[in-house]
Formats: C-alpha cells, sequence, structure tokens
C-alpha cells in the first residue's frame, strides 16, 4: 500500500493556500508544516478555554481535559504513561532542566560521554556540568563520512561513565543510530542511555519502553504539532531525579521537571496530533482494533517508504552535481537513513545554491542548524555559511521533489 500523498495534503491548510502552496518545502526539520487537526485545537482553546485550567468552574475544567487530551495523545504515541512525561517549551530548554535534575546525582570523576554529531542542546547542557566536576568525554565521527562508529564507544564506556548522550538521528549526516546497541552499552556499566530524538521522530515511531532508553526528547513543533519539546523519562529514573519545579509540585508528575508553568493552549493542541494519524489510519487501514501507538506504527511505516524513496532521487541529483559532497550516507533506508540530506558543493558558497532554489519557489537553507560541532569534524570551517540541509517528510510530493531535482541539475 502506497501512503495517499492527496489526502494527506488535504488535512494541511497551508496547501490550500496560494501564496503558501506555492513553495515546496524542503526546510522540515526545522519545522514542520501543522495539518487543521491541530490549528483547530489551539484556535478553540484560545477562542473558548483560555483560562487558568484544572479550576472549579466549567471553562477550568474544560481546558484542563483538553491539555489532559494533550499529554495521553503523546503518551500514546510512544507507549507509555502520561505521567512519565514533561511537556516543556523546546527540547533545548528540556535538556537544560534535566542536566539540573541529574546533576546531584554525579560525583567528582564521574564521566558523561557526548558525541560531536549531536545538535547542541544535547551536548552544551552536559559540558556544563564539567564546572562541577565531572569528566566529560567526546564519542567522535568519523571526520570522512560523519558516522559515529560502536568500536569507538566502547574505548570510551567504563566504569566510572554514568550517562551516554547520543542522537538517535542526526540533523546533519541524517544517519539513523543503532540505539539499543549503544544503550546495551551504557547499561553494561551502570549508566543511564539518554537519546535525542528530534530529527528521529518526525520519520518514525518509538517503541519507548523497548528501546532500552532511560530518558529520550523529542520537539512536537517537528512532527506536526505546535512549539513543545517532550521528555519522557523511565519510572525508576525519573523518582531519582531532583525535583526541577516549585517545591510545592515536587510530587505533581508533569511539573516536577518543569521549571515554569506548562503552555497550556499548546499542549491541549498535541491530541490534534493523534486525530491527524488516526485520520490517516482510517484513510489506509481496516483495522481498528490496534492501540494508537500501533496505529501510529503503520502509518509512519507508510511515511518511511514514501521519504526513503523521495530521499533517493534527492541523493541520486546530487551525486551528479560536479564537485558535490553529501554528508553521511549516500544512500537513503528505511532503517538506516531518514531524509534529512546536507551538503557541500566545490567551488560555490552554500548560501548561493540556496538563492538559486529559494529564486525557484525550493524553501531550503544553509548554515550549521545548531550542530556546529559535526560541521567542524567534517572540515567545513565556515560556519556561517555551513552546509545545504534539504529535509523532508511525508508530504512533501512526487512534484515537489520533482522541482526540486530540476533545480539542482540546473547548478
Amino acid at each position: 500500500m502506497n501512503l495517499d500523498i492527496d489526502f494527506v495534503r488535504a488535512q494541511y491548510p497551508v496547501f490550500s493556500n496560494s501564496g503558501t502552496a506555492r513553495w515546496a518545502m524542503f526546510e522540515n526539520a526545522g519545522g514542520s508544516y501543522v495539518p487543521s487537526q491541530v490549528v483547530d485545537r489551539l484556535h478553540h482553546f484560545f477562542q473558548y478555554t483560555k483560562v487558568q485550567p484544572y479550576g472549579p468552574f466549567e471553562t477550568s475544567i474544560e481546558a484542563g481535559e483538553q491539555m489532559e487530551a494533550g499529554y495521553r495523545a503523546m503518551a500514546g504515541l510512544l507507549g507509555c504513561d502520561p505521567d512519565e512525561l514533561t511537556l516543556g517549551p523546546s527540547t533545548t530548554m528540556n535538556f537544560y532542566v534535566l542536566a539540573q535534575a541529574i546533576r546531584p546525582l554525579l560525583k567528582p570523576g564521574d564521566e558523561i560521554i557526548v558525541t560531536n554529531q549531536d545538535h547542541e542542546a544535547n551536548i552544551g547542557c552536559w559540558q556544563r556540568l564539567a564546572e562541577f566536576g565531572a569528566v566529560v568525554r567526546e564519542w567522535r565521527i568519523d571526520p570522512q563520512t560523519g558516522e559515529l562508529a560502536i568500536e569507538d564507544l566502547k574505548s570510551l564506556v567504563n566504569k566510572r561513565t554514568r550517562l551516554v548522550c547520543f542522537t538517535l538521528c542526526s540533523n546533519i549526516v541524517g544517519t539513523m543510530n543503532d540505539y539499543k546497541a549503544v544503550c546495551d552499552m551504557a547499561h553494561a556499566v551502570g549508566a543511564l542511555a539518554i537519546g535525542d530524538g528530534v530529527s528521529f521522530a518526525p520519520h518514525r515511531v518509538l517503541d519507548i519502553n523497548a528501546s532500552g532508553l532511560d530518558l529520550y526528547l523529542f520537539s512536537t513543533y517537528k512532527t506536526f504539532g505546535t512549539h513543545i519539546g517532550v521528555m519522557w523519562g523511565a519510572p525508576s529514573v525519573l523518582d531519582t531525579l531532583e525535583p526541577q519545579g516549585h517545591y510545592f509540585n515536587r510530587d505533581l508528575p508533569h511539573y516536577r521537571l518543569n521549571p515554569a508553568g506548562p503552555l497550556h493552549a499548546e499542549i491541549a493542541a498535541l491530541a490534534g496530533i493523534q486525530a491527524y494519524i488516526d485520520a490517516l489510519y482510517a484513510h489506509h487501514f481496516d483495522d481498528a482494533r490496534l492501540d494508537f501507538h500501533a496505529r501510529s506504527a503503520r502509518v509512519f511505516d507508510l511515511f518511511a517508504e514514501h521519504e526513503t524513496v523521495q530521499a533517493n532521487r534527492i541523493l541520486a541529483a546530487i551525486r551528479a552535481i560536479p564537485g558535490a559532497r553529501i554528508m553521511g550516507q549516500k544512500q537513503a533506508g528505511i532503517s538506516s537513513r531518514a531524509a534529512t540530506i546536507a551538503f557541500t558543493i566545490a567551488g560555490m558558497r552554500s548560501s548561493d545554491v540556496v538563492k538559486r532554489l529559494v529564486e525557484k519557489d525550493i524553501a531550503v537553507r544553509n548554515g550549521h542548524f545548531y550542530a556546529l560541532r559535526c560541521l567542524e569534524a567534517l572540515g567545513i570551517h565556515d560556519a556561517a555559511d555551513g552546509i545545504i540541509r534539504i529535509s523532508l517528510v511525508h508530504y512533501n510530493s512526487v512534484e515537489d521533489v520533482d522541482r526540486l531535482v530540476e533545480g539542482l541539475g540546473r547548478l
């Protein structure tokens, strides 16, 4: 069964507006479009229930119920209990708060492993713990391929390791790392495995309880929702962390790792992600017996098949450009490489390439995308110009890719 792109795009208001529909959108890794199911819930909350939630009066009760639906939607997507989730303003902020919650557990000389492939959100917050005596060690990419080798991690992990912090999918290289192998290696020495799923979550559904991860973070504004960061923690781990919210909220699951009040309307609108996925499921499949996590997995399988075919068309077009250098694997694969493609062209500034594509109403960007350490390791020292990044998701049509391939060919 193939993904019905026409049905998918019909769910997005942006594609029915002549001013915005002209763009072939390939900057989805920076933030995805939002379907009407999410837009409608956000609009409804602001219009009718924009009050302090969880109070005794009718509007406040309704506001709280809408927020709980948002928590349940994210829990259902991961296959976990809603009490295991913290919904903060962004993944970067959630990582910072998490690092502060873990800090009291660390003793001077305890080691933290980070990569130089990650977004800075999953590096900088851990580097700061060196101020308190932690030793931060770097799992480094191959400077030619951008890949992380499991064998290199083996040489870093030891009895002093307390945290292994890594990305499930690089926002530059596009590689889907073997998270189960990393988790096994961390657990073998009693360390926690902390995964950044921001660039993974738009493409695949994670079974959180089978993943081996102890903590997992991703962003809903890159998974077709509002601007929220989702942080999941295994109950046994959450119970050990120092609460970061107000002292009188330390026993409230959604508040103990949230220093600020939750974003009411944005959280309520997350229930629209479930409604959107369910609309796609009902359109493509007949079996209604599955739970939401299983339904999501089947829908995202369709996404992955479509994205992989189109990504390989784009990769082939880039390989045909003289002087082009693709970061990471040269072929996309459902379980190996996401449809996030970074490249440079010898003799051309990345900004000039982007300008020429944008002139054709093809939305792309250049820069370091908050993965400056990765670019430096790859030998790209002009961070402002950086790499050209093309990132597609399931709503990108064949026609979008046709236009992009033509534009690349003209380079």
